[in-house]
């Protein structure tokens, strides 16, 4: 398996007061996958990621979990 880049569907419906989703991820959840996909991106193909957000319905709460996740990759 060696790909130029990670391309990735970034859902923050499971967030736990998402009200479609029905899971339970924390923000600290958001942010701890942010930074296992940085480390997988560095490992295999020089931390080259396109992120894409999918969904999430918790308006309140979407910029602050976007940020999470994202803060690692920069």
């Amino acid at each position: 398996f060696g790909p130029d880049l990670l391309i990735v569907s970034a859902g923050f419906d499971a967030w736990r007061d998402d009200p479609l989703g029905g899971m339970r991820v924390t923000e600290a959840g958001f942010a701890s996958w942010g930074e296992r996909l940085r480390a997988s991106a560095e490992r295999l193909c020089a931390g080259r990621v396109v992120s894409l957000l999918e969904g999430g319905y918790d308006l309140d709460a979407l910029p602050r979990l976007v940020c999470s996740y994202s803060s690692y990759m920069l």
